[in-house]
């Protein structure tokens, strides 16, 4: 009996090691199986100096090695402060008289974030040499080192030179001073109120490394529809301890501003920003944010958006708010961030017109530490958008992109979709608005004015214990900060090693599953909103199909506002005898979406009103393939459960289970979403289903009279 209870004390424990609640995200120092390449690693990092003084930034990125080291190599090197004399691995920086010239030239040109990483012969021996201009070069130095070693690269002849595209590279947390999230599926939110400022939760800490370890630095950590509390002593003390954390790990901190703060809090009148005494509140409220945190980034403001306050409610212009609140940041060397993403009280001709129509005559307007901020499509994180036409407009005004990292309209976080293809899909797009080449990469990148360059995006994060809900949503996390830092990067290469870090580096695993995260949201977008059709979710929640909606108080609220679909056919008119938006692209894209046959399928519908028998480029009807997009997005997400169930047991039980459970959640989504779908287009269509197809288990009523309660 003895033995038996040995051996299954033996079995739990290896059970449990094996286990993997994804709290560690793509951190997971777990021991490098492979001995010889855990020996030549060891041999390559035996002796570590660093010439970079020592300040927290320094001793985190310190830290953060000697516990990948510990954990991947099951080893401490000797960390020697005799600089050459038997080290493997050197950190320098600002030059060392020990480099070549050339080499202290090259560092000390990689600017204020960037860093080498390059394999040198010192005193006749291999050296690895990790070089920057300062400390957060040093500490995302560090992060790529270790990336390497998660992913099982050689560290012989390494050459590595790498400097962020853009400055600013933000999350913003829709979180709530009472801890609920909007559009959040992970749970509550982090930041603990209650207990702040004496307690320091550790996930903090763990929430500032890893965005370090992606290059993420800033974090905008209340709602942008926000509550003026925030701005109050009480709460600026419990902000500051957070500042805190997030300072050793190169993070600034920012806050998201009510534009009637001086009424709310402040006993004023009026928050007009022309009016003396209204400019005078925010510059002591500036004054008083920066005693306790000397370091604050700035104010991200949503205002005449949605029912928020702002200028306009005094007769102002965008222009008007955003340069009194930069004007009380500048001298601290703080930024403004202005939401672009506005419509006023009054349904419009065509709702995705409003930001360019309210901005574009602005241009030149704001000052050089505002930037405005650009959702990557007119109407609102869609599951496909063409790019927003603002990105090329706005040639003497900074526009930083923002994306939506959490998944408002693709499913929430039971839904598996990388959306690395999304954020690329908008960087890669041409605008036209300086010929051939003019991306929104290149534009958003290249500063004007001297202005910051930045990019934003709407944080998934919470309380749930792998952060982000889905496991695989902590991919979109990651691809967001690899994307932030260079646009150009692959997503395949973004994905491929998120997996090995994540997961596991054998090749059968991570090449299905790297095809599986690519095709992802092409698969939801079939399922949900093929061929360029866009906002049919339900209502308030965006959960689940609603294409019929039609019985809310404002038309572009309603579903119905968006497909227009008819007995005649179905899209939404943006050409020049419809809204004319495409008026607001720069030729020769706006002659290409002006006309059917020159506008690609995948935005047909959202710049045209097609008919139901109108032939496509494939000779299909429209009807059919419209059918066919519907179909194939349940069909491909059953062949993501094919896959992933190939994978079984290259990967901790614990996870792989829950992915295949989520999986399952997802096919039966996606079946409702076709089902849903094609039986309420048909009624306007009129027309069968294309022959091989299975009809839906229900009729039409029954998906209309689905009910849902306390939806995230």
């Amino acid at each position: 009996m003895k033995f038996i209870y040995t051996f299954l004390l033996c079995s739990l424990l290896v059970s449990t090691a094996k286990a993997d609640n994804g709290y560690r995200l793509w951190l997971r120092y777990d021991h490098i199986d492979n001995a010889t390449l855990a020996r030549q690693y060891r041999q390559q990092l035996a002796s570590v100096t660093y010439e970079t003084g020592n300040s927290p930034i320094i001793q985190a990125a310190q830290k953060e090695l000697r516990n990948a080291l510990q954990g991947l190599l099951n080893y401490n090197p000797a960390f020697v402060n005799a600089p050459g004399k038997g080290s493997t691995l050197i950190f320098v920086k600002n030059g060392s008289k020990q480099l070549s010239p050339a080499l202290n030239k090259l560092i000390n040109n990689t600017g204020n974030e960037g860093y080498v990483i390059k394999t040198i012969s010192l005193n006749n021996a291999p050296c690895l040499v990790v070089g920057a201009a300062n400390d957060k070069g040093i500490l995302y130095g560090t992060f790529h080192l270790l990336r390497l070693l998660q992913t099982h690269q050689s560290l012989t002849n390494i050459n590595i030179v790498e400097s962020p595209k853009t400055q600013v590279r933000i999350l913003n947390h829709w979180d709530n001073l009472d801890r609920t999230v909007e559009r959040g599926y992970a749970g509550f939110s982090i930041w603990n109120w209650h207990k702040l400022p004496g307690y320091i939760d550790p996930r903090y800490i763990d929430y500032a490394r890893a965005n370090a370890s992606i290059g993420v630095n800033g974090a905008v950590i209340n709602n942008v529809n926000a509550n003026s509390l925030i701005l109050t002593a009480d709460y600026l003390r419990k902000t500051a301890a957070l500042a805190g954390v997030f300072r050793r790990y190169g993070i600034k901190l920012y806050l998201s501003a009510k534009f009637s703060a001086p009424i709310e809090i402040g006993g004023l009148k009026t928050a007009d920003p022309l009016d003396p005494a209204v400019k005078q509140w925010w510059q002591q409220k500036a004054d008083e944010i920066y005693r306790y945190i000397p370091d604050f980034g700035g104010f991200l403001v949503k205002a005449n958006s949605e029912g928020q306050p702002g200028p306009q409610n005094y007769g102002r212009t965008h222009a008007d708010g955003a340069n009194m609140l930069a004007d009380v940041l500048k001298p601290h060397g703080g930024i403004v961030m202005w939401r672009a993403f506005v419509y006023d009280d009054k349904t419009p001709d065509d709702r995705a017109k409003q930001a360019y129509n309210e901005f574009k005559p602005l241009d030149g307007k704001f000052r050089s530490n505002v930037i405005i901020q650009v959702k990557n499509g007119a109407i609102d994180f869609q599951p496909r958008e063409p790019f927003h036409p603002l990105f090329g407009a706005m040639k003497k005004t900074q526009i930083m992109p923002e994306f939506q990292i959490t998944q408002e309209y693709l499913g929430f976080s039971t839904h598996l979709v990388y959306l690395a293809t999304l954020f690329k899909e908008c960087f890669d797009a041409n605008t036209y608005s300086e010929g051939r080449g003019s991306t929104v990469a290149k534009i958003i990148s290249s500063p004007v004015n001297n202005s910051l360059t930045g990019i934003a995006g709407v944080a998934n994060i919470g309380t749930d214990i792998n952060w982000c809900g889905h496991p695989f949503a902590q991919a979109n996390w990651y691809a967001f900060g690899r994307l932030a830092w260079n646009p150009d990067q692959s997503a395949a290469a973004i994905a491929q090693d998120w997996l090995k870090m994540t997961f596991s580096n054998q090749a059968d695993f991570v090449k299905p599953i790297t095809s599986m995260m690519l095709s992802s949201r092409e698969t939801t977008v079939n399922y949900m909103t093929p061929l360029g059709l866009h906002h049919i979710m339900g209502t308030h929640a965006h959960y689940g199909p609603a294409p019929w909606v039609n019985n809310l108080s404002r038309a572009d609220w309603n579903p119905v506002y968006y497909h227009k679909a008819d007995s005649a056919g179905i899209g939404f008119d943006r050409t020049a005898t419809g809204s004319n938006a495409v008026a607001q692209y720069y030729p020769p894209l706006r002659d290409s979406l002006n006309k059917v046959e020159t506008t690609p399928e995948k935005y047909l519908l959202w710049f045209h009103h097609v008919g139901w028998n109108s032939r496509l480029k494939n000779g299909e009807t429209l009807w059919n393939e419209l059918v066919k997009h519907y179909y194939k997005g349940a069909a491909d997400v059953a062949g993501m459960q094919k896959t992933w169930a190939s994978v079984k047991g290259k990967v901790d039980s614990t996870r792989y289970h829950e992915v295949e459970q989520l999986l399952a959640i997802q096919a039966g989504e996606a079946a409702w979403w076709r089902n849903a779908c094609v039986l309420y287009f048909q009624t306007f269509s009129k027309l069968p289903l294309p022959a091989g197809y299975t009809k839906p288990d229900h009729d039409l009523q029954y998906y209309k009279d689905l009910k849902f309660h306390y939806l995230p």
